[in-house]
Parts: C-alpha cells; sequence; structure tokens
C-alpha cells in the first residue's frame, strides 16, 4: 500500500495514524506542487512543465527561500515515474490518494489521476468532502486538510475508502484538461470537486484587509494574513502579489524580500487605506 497526500503537514499524522492501525500499513509519498496556482498549459509536456518550473523560480527568488534547493525537491513528475513504476512492477500494490476539502489537494488529485488511467482498479481514494470529525476539545467540525485531524480520527476515516471508479478516470482526466486549456493563475474549489478558474489578483483584497498604514515586519504580516484568510494559499504566492502591489501603488515594502522574512517591511499606502476602510465597513 501506497499512501499519497499533498502537503507536507499531512505526512506525520497519517504515519501516527499508520501506528496505530496496522492494516493501513504502507509509505506515505507527497506530491508537493501547488497545482491550485500558477500555470498548468501544457503541464505535461516538456515545454509547459518548464514554463510552470520558471514561474515558480521567478516568486521564489523574491522570497526568503532557497530557490535551488526548493525547485530541486519539487519533483512531482520524478515521484510520479517511480509510483507508475513500482505499480508495473507489482501488480498487487494499491495506491491510496488522501485529499481534504480543498483546492489544493484536489488540483494535486487531478494532476496525479491523470497519469494513472492505466491502473484502474488498483487506485483508491479517500475523499474527506464536507464531514465531521472531532477535535483535540471533543467538539465536532469539519476539516478543511488532513493535518487537522487527530491520528485516531484518521481509522473513522479510512472507512470511506472506495476505488477510483472508471467514471472518474473518465470524466476527471477531462475535467483536469479542460482546466489546463483555460490556464487561469489561480483555481478554487467549490464544493465536491469542482474546481473553478480565477484571476491572479483574486487575494489581493485579503492581503489589503491584513495591513495598515503603519510599517509591519514581513514575518507579522504574513502570518496576520494568513490567519485570518478562510481560504488560503502559500506565502510566496502571496508575497508575490504583495511586490505587485507594489508596483501598482498599492501598499510599500520596505528592505529585501529576498533576505529573510523579517528583513523587510510593509504598509498600505494611504489612499488604499482608505479604500480598504470603506470595502470593510
Amino acid at each position: 500500500m501506497i499512501h499519497i497526500v499533498f502537503q507536507q503537514q499531512d505526512i506525520e499524522v497519517l504515519k501516527k495514524a499508520i501506528e496505530l492501525d496496522e492494516s493501513l500499513s504502507g509509505r506515505v509519498e507527497i506530491i508537493r506542487d501547488d497545482y491550485a496556482v500558477g500555470p498548468i498549459a501544457d503541464i505535461y509536456e516538456a515545454e509547459g512543465y518548464q514554463q510552470r518550473r520558471d514561474w515558480w523560480k521567478g516568486l521564489l527568488e523574491l522570497s526568503p527561500y532557497n530557490t535551488e534547493q526548493l525547485t530541486e525537491m519539487v519533483d512531482d513528475r520524478l515521484a510520479v515515474h517511480n509510483l507508475k513504476r513500482e505499480l508495473e512492477e507489482n501488480v498487487k500494490e494499491e495506491v491510496w490518494i488522501w485529499m481534504g476539502q480543498n483546492q489544493h489537494d484536489v488540483c494535486g488529485y487531478y494532476w496525479l489521476i491523470s497519469q494513472l488511467q492505466s491502473f484502474q482498479g488498483r487506485v483508491v481514494i479517500l475523499y474527506l468532502n464536507n464531514l465531521p470529525f472531532i477535535n483535540e476539545k471533543g467538539n465536532i467540525f469539519y476539516p478543511t486538510s488532513l493535518h487537522e485531524i487527530q491520528p485516531k480520527e484518521f481509522l473513522k476515516a479510512k472507512k470511506l475508502n472506495r476505488k477510483v471508479t472508471p467514471s472518474e478516470f473518465e470524466v476527471d482526466p477531462d475535467e483536469w484538461k479542460k482546466l489546463c486549456s483555460e490556464n487561469d493563475m489561480v483555481r478554487m474549489l467549490e464544493g465536491g470537486k469542482k474546481i473553478a478558474g480565477k484571476k491572479e489578483d483574486f487575494y489581493d483584497a485579503e492581503i489589503l484587509k491584513g495591513l495598515t498604514n503603519e510599517w509591519q515586519k514581513g514575518n507579522k504580516a504574513m502570518s496576520g494574513i494568513l490567519g485570518k484568510m478562510k481560504i488560503k494559499t502559500g506565502d510566496v504566492f502571496l508575497l508575490w502579489r504583495m511586490k505587485k502591489m507594489a508596483e501598482e501603488d498599492k501598499m510599500e515594502i520596505h528592505g529585501d524580500t529576498n533576505k529573510g522574512w523579517k528583513d523587510f517591511e510593509v504598509r498600505l499606502k494611504n489612499n488604499t487605506v482608505e479604500e480598504v476602510s470603506l470595502e470593510t465597513k
């Protein structure tokens, strides 16, 4: 059994769940890229794949992260190549795809499932779609990501497993192909597995709401923005949008964003403060 997740935080909690239930025994693999943002046109072709890597490289170079280290670490094509080879060599092996109710996981699923069509009957999906779980305080809640669930609750989630149907193997790759041809810069989950494309400025209003006309360190500002966002995306993408809005004179950035999160400060422009105040009233 090979488990697939789409977020780094999911790995540890799933491993703990496996320790509680030997029937889940198997290794955990991750699809790292966030296919909910960025270009995806011709993504399975060399040119489209390179275009996407170049886009991420450009964003990472503006951020405090190590560009070379991260671009080398994120090689989903190699991960899928190795996965398919293992499935071909061991005809009894199964893949369990775990995903939460969020655009990151669902877009990752679409990207992956389109490459596993020759393994029908051996691909299992566990989609925590609008399902209640018990949190650490004993209260019922509806998680959007796997890592929000306690390890022991995964034993309940395990019962949701089902094989990807022949119909899904036909329809889901077509849906992903459509999204790839549209090539919007942002993709959102509208319910079920329905993904809709949005413009690159989709998160801009959330960013502006998290800023004031007072200077804030980059780490504090980003933490505040992410903490208030109902629909979250990665900090690298948000920082890129900050840089774009600074170019548009909607906000200011002082310092070098590619050094460290505490090495730069951000604030709203005065005219933007008034606009944000009106929007929030």
